[in-house]
């Protein structure tokens, strides 16, 4: 299947506007789920006010928050997928700054010294390009994730001691939570990355904190960790915006990897309740778009 450059970039485009328009369903359900057992009267009252500007949201085609975020687009190729790499990634970032210019939308990036805003939503290494390889034979898959600086200003790494083994993990993200407090706008999701170098822990963590609600670590012993700190974090009376109650967390999502005899990195991102991610998917019989 050879790929349409052009078709890319409308892509990439329509993402970035659909992403920071409508939120995905397993968000909407996990909502419901906490709306539907929250026990603190001021908890219930902001989660009604967090559902009902979703709905007011979607019902008047405006953006669910104000922070556009830092754009992160994922692409998958399947292995009879014919595309050059560099123009692949040169479409995707037309698509976002297009979709910053033409819509309009806030460019909330900047240079990192200087603070100069280019209005596009783009800048050196931005958008964040990430690119995998599937062996679905005819398919591109890109999915683009907005995030927010109010989660990702929370973010931790920690390079553990192999000794302190389990237990040590399970402090280090307990902490993490309680320190983000309110400032992740929760009800959030924990993402949690184990093992790997620095770098690949603080990845795997941005991997977990935007997978889909209801999706499983594929390791079974990161599946039973983030099961049983699903189960704790929300007992730390938190809550929704910091405020009290019940819905600290939507989850706790962990991924790990394969790491050094004399290291246990581990890591937490945020990613705060307004959960944005759009997908467009390429095949053969065209362009589809989802979650």
């Amino acid at each position: 299947m050879k790929v349409d450059l052009n078709q890319v970039e409308e892509a990439c485009r329509e993402l970035y506007i659909r992403a920071l328009k409508m939120l995905p369903p397993d968000i909407k359900q996990g909502f419901r789920r906490l709306d539907s057992s929250e026990t603190n009267a001021t908890g219930k009252a902001i989660l009604g006010t967090m559902i009902r500007n979703i709905a007011v949201a979607e019902d008047t085609n405006n953006l669910l928050c104000q922070d556009t975020g830092i754009p992160i687009y994922n692409v998958t190729i399947g292995s009879n997928v014919i595309v050059d790499g560099y123009a692949l990634k040169q479409a995707i970032v037309k698509g976002c700054a297009r979709a910053t210019k033409e819509h309009p939308l806030r460019s909330s990036v900047v240079h990192p010294t200087t603070r100069k805003n280019e209005h596009t939503s783009c800048g050196r290494h931005v958008p964040v390009i990430n690119i995998d390889f599937v062996p679905a034979a005819d398919i591109l898959a890109i999915e683009m994730i907005p995030k927010g600086s109010g989660s990702e200003n929370n973010s931790w790494l920690k390079m553990a001691i192999p000794a302190d083994g389990i237990d040590a993990i399970k402090t280090f993200v307990v902490d993490c939570v309680l320190e983000a407090g309110g400032k992740s706008c929760p009800p959030v999701i924990v993402g949690v990355g184990v093992g790997g170098t620095a770098d690949l822990c603080v990845h795997l963590s941005k991997v977990a904190a935007t997978r889909p609600l209801g999706s499983v670590c594929a390791d079974p012993e990161g599946a039973k960790l983030e099961a049983e700190l699903s189960a704790v974090v929300n007992q730390l009376g938190v809550g929704a915006q910091g405020l009290g109650g019940d819905s600290t967390a939507f989850a706790v999502h962990v991924e790990t990897a394969a790491t050094h005899i004399t290291m246990n990195p581990v890591a937490v991102n945020m990613q705060c309740h307004s959960a944005r991610r759009a997908r467009a998917t390429f095949t053969p019989q065209g362009v589809g778009y989802g979650y």
